[in-house]
């Protein structure tokens, strides 16, 4: 789809930057009127007028050490725009997808378990229907994801030695190989590429993976944020279409739709204004902060050390089933290497310097990480994809609400977060607890 896109804007005759990574957003009071970007492939910055920004940059999945997203999922883009003001909404909600390939993360979608794939532990047992004797593997994701976990921390689950990752099977044999060559041709070519097992002779080793962001930057039902000129679409956003557990499919509805309203809606903003005036002062401490700080910066801490214990604490207290005790160990661990001295480039080259771009994604998950994780400490519910042991019940009296996290720059009780909430709109549908 990518792809698609950037083929047809070309033949469209629009600019293409193909090596640029925009790493700040320009504002005059409210209002984006820019941006500042690294340009790899000349080795320098770049000023950007723009009258209109959308970001369509995907969630933060790359926070998790398992994922089924895309390298690129690191949330650069949305730090962009709660750097510049706007707020981010539901950020708890984390859907884990049950069936991610161990140990790479790489997705066997649902088709497989619609087919006919089961869940077997290390007993041989299809154990989902002590979980959802009716519905089985064809449960939703959050309930599969949790009976996975179940089993592996009752010790029914199986060990891989290289990762340390616990899994269980997912068995297509049953299916037949004849079936499994013709309606699941691409599974199979993915499970022999990726764990070097075919499918149609033996189980594959799966577990829960981060795999899709439910919340994401707060936006209006036109994708609009709180700062004027700014628009968000796709996972970037959180229209709430998805509330707590995003549907199978909906993603790919969601990124299309939301797409054409949000290019709609900052072409007719763009149209017949004058050219945006850039701060220049925005700039200059944008240049300091990337030059002094990071590019000639110094420091004892390495970024992508940084960046794998980020993934580690995600993974051990914001996974599938969470405590107040778990989250605080994360967010201690995340306040603790946001204070490290990572920020520094240890390439100085200019010229494709991936290295910068890295560490300023580190930059962007750590802020992402900390406002997960300081929703999910304040939700003392469970709700879809977010699951409390210590808060089992879901409570619509509470937390029928949205959480929305603001960008502190003074450090508070909360970190860099400050929390705060929005009613959810009601229409034609009473919301009501899910049963299996």
């Amino acid at each position: 789809m990518i792809r698609t896109l950037q083929d047809h804007a070309v033949h469209l005759g629009i600019d293409v930057h193909m090596e640029v990574t925009v790493i700040a957003l320009l504002t005059d009071g409210n209002r984006v009127c820019g941006a500042v970007a690294y340009d790899r492939e000349h080795g320098r910055f770049r000023l950007f007028h723009a009258r209109a920004v959308i970001l369509a940059t995907g969630g933060v999945g790359r926070a998790f050490s398992v994922t089924s997203n895309s390298w690129e999922y690191t949330a650069d883009g949305q730090m962009l725009a709660y750097n510049a003001g706007a707020a981010l909404q539901d950020m708890e909600f984390v859907q884990f997808h049950p069936s991610g390939l161990i140990p790479s993360g790489i997705l066997i979608t649902e088709g497989a378990r619609a087919d006919g794939g089961v869940l077997l532990n290390r007993d041989g047992e299809r154990f989902m229907g002590r979980y959802a004797p009716e519905k089985l593997e064809l449960a939703s994701r959050d309930v599969v994801s949790r009976a996975i976990v179940t089993e592996m921390e009752e010790g029914r689950g199986f060990k891989d030695e290289a990762s340390g990752y616990d899994y269980v099977e997912l068995d297509l044999t049953k299916i037949g190989a004849e079936k499994v060559k013709a309606r699941l041709a691409g599974i199979r070519e993915i499970a022999m590429k990726f764990t070097g097992i075919d499918p149609v002779e033996r189980p594959l080793p799966v577990r829960p993976v981060c795999h899709y962001m439910m919340g994401g930057l707060d936006v209006d039902m036109d994708g609009a944020t709180g700062v004027k000129g700014l628009w968000a679409a796709g996972e970037a956003a959180c229209v709430s279409i998805n509330g707590a557990n995003r549907l199978g499919a909906n993603s790919t509805a969601e990124c299309l739709v939301w797409g054409r309203i949000t290019g709609a809606e900052a072409a007719r903003h763009a149209v017949g204004k004058g050219p945006a005036a850039i701060p220049k002062e925005q700039v200059m401490a944008e240049e300091k902060r990337i030059f002094d700080g990071i590019f000639h910066g110094r420091g004892g801490t390495n970024p992508y050390d940084v960046r794998d214990s980020v993934q580690r604490a995600m993974e051990k207290g914001a996974f599938v089933y969470r405590t107040r005790e778990g989250l605080l160990e994360a967010t201690k661990a995340i306040q603790s290497l946001r204070e490290s001295d990572y920020l520094h480039c240890d390439d100085h080259s200019k010229r494709y310097n991936t290295n910068l771009t890295n560490v300023l994604e580190v930059e962007a998950m750590l802020m992402a990480a900390e406002a997960i994780l300081r929703c999910a400490v304040a939700r003392t519910e469970s709700r879809g994809a977010h699951a409390r042991r210590d808060f089992p019940k879901r409570d619509d009296a509470n937390w029928l609400k949205h959480s929305l996290a603001f960008y502190s720059a003074e450090e508070t009780e909360g970190g860099h977060v400050r929390l705060g909430y929005s009613p959810v709109k009601i229409t034609r549908y009473q919301p009501a607890e899910r049963h299996y």
